[in-house]
């Protein structure tokens, strides 16, 4: 069901709370009052708890299309609305405690964060490719201005630029291959293109668009090749910031991806219980391969790294390449098993992000020797981040390891035994690097006697983190149906 402007103003209450929020942040930045207080974060924690609770109370629709088809209302969207508002919560209560963004204009950087979160509403939901593109823009600019923010430190400045020409880069190919798609089908409705690409034949430029595309999705998600940007980038950005790009653009990018690929490319096999991509290139391979290497090469090179925020850079793209095997099979399980490891994704490696913020605090470091006896100077964030880093690795009975079993299980399920080979091996690997940190903490003397405080408030958050964290590693029953439930826009 088709509804029109007007019409369709009465379902887009979540993106209207944001945008509300983010003209009341201007307003409150041009009249100059409390740019250096706690007033914008609780006016954006207000907006966007308005907005999420709007969300909660949309009607889901898998054939409801707001503004002549522009963007869909449906359970798959209205998912990843929920998850982008919630990582956006999150990362707001860990600015408040950050000392990067301490002394400096707060209104502008919630603005910034807050047009992000607007991008990513747009994007999950959108089922036109003009739509596809303003909306990934929307997400791509203002977090390039996030992750300079930090003006006059320079490496911040080089995370920013880095970003800006990967992102220009791959916005570049990525609408080449838009075009080529308009130009053999003449429409931009998503649906529409399916339907005519169903019924001709070009094989070589649909499969030309086909890999223009996936650059700019590649890149949101930072998979390899696409990923160079993510560890200066992530290193150099306020590191709220870094937690922000490694849990909210990399959950929008997956649901571009998915409903782009699964509307424009596949066509459902209900005999097979599972969708079809053209037959002139075999496609379970192409993005099994691209999973394989992902995965492998964060694993890698984290090995490596002496950074904290680096080192969680490169773990951010394995894990992308773990959730890429959910996508690899097309079937609906593979597509819930993507949906629940980001909800678990979102808890622990934000958590993770937060005992970053902690530590920097009070060291002014982020080198993992900085880290040595951090369970005798703050047992609480020690233990908190043991807790993060072992779910981060998929150790039972954390909240990590049932997400690697929806997707183990369903790679085995359709026989895809060397990808599950490829995985497992890389989750040993990454026990190497998640544990060093962990021996450092627990098992070497402190530099500094002096214990590291951590403050009521900070507590409280990371408790709401871990709790999730273990607690989805014994009962995770009810997420997994919602995120079943989400992917039903596209069953049979």
């Amino acid at each position: 069901m088709h509804l029109g402007n007007l019409a369709s103003l009465t379902f887009f209450l979540p993106e209207l709370a944001v945008t509300a929020t983010i003209l009341l942040l201007i307003l409150v930045h041009v009249a100059g009052k409390s740019r250096y207080s706690a007033a914008p974060a609780l006016l954006s924690l207000a907006g966007v708890g308005a907005a999420l609770l709007l969300v909660a109370l949309q009607p889901a629709s898998p054939g409801r299309l707001l503004f002549e088809g522009m963007v869909a209302l449906d359970g798959f969207a209205i998912f990843f609305k929920a998850l982008t508002a919630l990582a956006t919560i999150v990362v707001i209560f860990m600015s408040m405690e950050s000392r990067d963004l301490a002394g400096r204009t707060q209104t502008e950087y919630y603005v910034f964060l807050l047009s992000v979160l607007l991008g990513m509403f747009l994007l999950a939901a959108s089922t036109d490719i003009v739509m596809l593109y303003l909306a990934l823009e929307l997400v791509s600019i203002p977090s390039y201005l996030l992750a300079g923010y930090l003006k006059g430190k320079e490496s911040s400045t080089e995370a920013a630029m880095k970003y800006v020409v990967y992102g220009a880069t791959a916005s570049g190919v990525m609408i080449y291959g838009f075009s080529l798609l308009y130009g053999l089908t003449g429409t931009t409705q998503m649906a529409e293109i399916g339907r005519a690409l169903a019924a001709g034949k070009a094989p070589l430029p649909v499969f030309l668009a086909a890999a223009m595309v996936t650059v700019g999705f590649g890149f949101k998600i930072a998979a390899v090749p696409f990923h160079m940007w993510s560890p200066d980038v992530y290193e150099g950005a306020p590191t709220p910031v870094t937690a922000f790009l490694s849990v909210g653009p990399k959950a929008a990018g997956f649901a571009v991806l998915v409903r782009f690929f699964y509307t424009v490319f596949a066509s459902p096999d209900a005999a097979a219980g599972m969708w079809k991509l053209p037959p002139s290139v075999d496609w379970t391979l192409l993005f099994g391969v691209l999973s394989a290497v992902t995965m492998s090469v964060g694993n890698l090179v984290a090995i490596n790294q002496n950074n904290v925020k680096r080192l969680l850079a490169y773990s951010s793209i394995a894990h992308a390449g773990y959730m890429l095997m959910g996508f690899v099979l097309l079937t609906p399980a593979g597509l819930k098993a993507i949906l629940f490891y980001l909800v678990v994704y979102l808890f622990m490696n934000l958590g993770a992000f937060y005992v970053v913020v902690l530590v920097a605090n009070g060291t002014g470091s982020e080198d993992i020797a900085d880290y040595s006896g951090l369970g005798r100077r703050a047992p609480f964030a020690a233990v908190s981040l043991a807790i993060f880093l072992f779910a981060l690795t998929g150790i039972p009975p954390f909240s990590g390891f049932i997400g690697k079993v929806y997707l183990f299980a369903e790679v085995i399920n359709r026989g895809v035994y060397w990808l599950a080979v490829v995985a497992a091996l890389n989750s040993v690997v990454s026990l190497y690097y998640y544990a060093r940190i962990v021996k450092v903490m627990f098992l070497e003397d402190p530099k500094e006697s002096a214990e590291l405080p951590v403050p009521a408030f900070p507590r409280a958050v990371l408790s709401l983190l871990a709790i999730p964290t273990l607690v989805l590693g014994i009962y995770w029953e009810p997420v997994a149906r919602v995120a079943a439930n989400s992917v039903r826009l596209l069953a049979f």
